[in-house]
């Protein structure tokens, strides 16, 4: 059913019609109005057979949904930020007993300092958990991903995360098809978990395990991932064949036919990224598009088939691993054409910073051109950081960072608007 809805309602009416038996929720923004909308279909009865849990913390979210999933229960949560760290224990436990969960991650910036806009810090920092991990570009493909998702997670029994851009996706009112109830019927079969805790065969999950089995069940966990790889394509074809639109998938590429520069970005950046290709394109230029929808598992063959005859590559990330640089980057590494080829890694829109056209325009003039460092931040304002520096070097109690740069940044405005 089309309508013009909101994003994180728009999620929460296509996990509703998922029919999930157990939700438990801990709000933080921007997830909130995700996990408002599905309590009130569940209150409305619109919700029926489902047991909403009000929990008193993320952590105890998660741990609440690992003990639904292991009862047998269809389960679901969402989270943001903090609140993914909160839980981060008990991420680990959720993927390491193999129940297949499905979380919604409003992706948000990570403090200190406290930041509440998008980046894909949070996510990021759990690409280890042994947790599916699908990047949604539109509220219409965040909306798919979560009925693909519970199809994906209870075929493998293993935890699934939707990732959706905070405030910029969650927020934003739009013309979005709610997968209808009858349609996921024929999508997405009643659960029938692989494995449940039955008082009739009592059993043990999360038992110790030593060194003479821990490597086989690390292995097995990856092993899991690997099937990802091959199941996900076959649910987006079966989506398509339903649902008539095609949503979902390993990657997503656009404008490739015949590119020689290529831009690699997950998440919502993609639409801004297109636009600016189209604009390109329409000079003459080859460029294109690469998005990349799965990241866990990650697909290194079906990138390297896009890029066989690429001669640059520029890698756009709301995210990096302090220290070392770029996260998305290092994966794509490995599927670049034989021989090597210009590779550039972008750090760009974090704590929700706007990727704007102009600065992308300018960003793949340079890529071209070669002129741009293998490790670039995209509008970094070289200014105030080396202000930073000079006060950091001047004294060694030159105090946070965090809110000096914040005033140095005022002090600059008034300075121009003469106050």
């Amino acid at each position: 059913m089309r309508k013009q809805i909101e994003g994180s309602k728009a999620v929460a009416e296509a996990v509703a019609h998922c029919h999930p038996e157990v939700i438990a929720a801990y709000p933080i923004s921007p997830q909130t109005h995700i996990v408002e909308e599905l309590s009130n279909l569940v209150k409305r009865d619109v919700l029926q057979g489902c047991e909403y849990i009000n929990v008193e913390s993320e952590f105890a979210a998660m741990s609440a949904c690992i003990g639904a999933s292991a009862a047998g229960a269809r389960t679901y949560t969402a989270t943001a930020s903090q609140g993914l760290l909160f839980m981060a224990e008990a991420v680990y436990n959720a993927s390491g007993l193999g129940l297949p969960i499905v979380m919604t991650v409003a992706n948000r910036a990570i403090g200190a300092p406290i930041n509440i806009w998008n980046d894909h810090t949070d996510a990021m920092s759990q690409r280890d958990s042994g947790w599916l991990q699908l990047y949604a570009e539109t509220n219409q493909e965040a909306a798919d991903l979560h009925v693909q998702a519970f199809k994906i997670a209870e075929e493998l029994s293993l935890p699934v995360m939707v990732c959706m851009d905070g405030f910029i996706l969650t927020h934003a009112v739009e013309i979005v098809d709610i997968p209808e109830e009858e349609k996921i019927r024929e999508f997405l079969p009643d659960f029938e978990p692989r494995q449940v805790l039955d008082p009739q065969r009592p059993l043990s999950i999360g038992a110790m395990v030593g060194p003479e089995a821990y490597t086989e069940v690390r292995y097995l966990a990856h092993h899991r991932q690997m099937q990802a790889l091959d199941l996900i394509p076959q649910v987006q074809e079966e989506w398509q064949q339903i649902f008539g639109r095609d949503s979902g998938g390993l990657i997503k590429p656009y404008r490739m036919e015949d590119a020689e520069t290529v831009i690699i970005a997950l998440g919502s950046v993609l639409g801004t990224l297109k636009d600016v290709v189209d604009e390109r394109r329409d000079k003459g230029e080859k460029i294109g598009v690469l998005g990349i929808v799965s990241f866990r598992p990650f697909p290194t063959e079906a990138i390297r088939e896009a890029l066989a005859d690429i001669k640059r590559v520029v890698v756009v990330e709301k995210a990096f691993s302090v220290g070392i640089g770029g996260i998305v980057g290092p994966h794509v590494r490995p599927a670049l054409p034989a021989g090597g080829i210009p590779f550039y890694e972008v750090i760009a829109g974090l704590g929700g910073r706007p990727i704007t056209k102009r600065s992308l325009h300018k960003l793949i003039d340079e890529a071209e051109a070669d002129e741009l460092q293998e490790l670039t931040f995209l509008d970094l304002d070289q200014e105030l950081v080396d202000k930073e520096l000079a006060r950091e070097s001047e004294s060694r109690q030159s105090g946070p960072a965090a809110e000096n740069l914040v005033r140095l940044a005022r002090e600059r405005t008034d300075a121009v608007l003469g106050k």
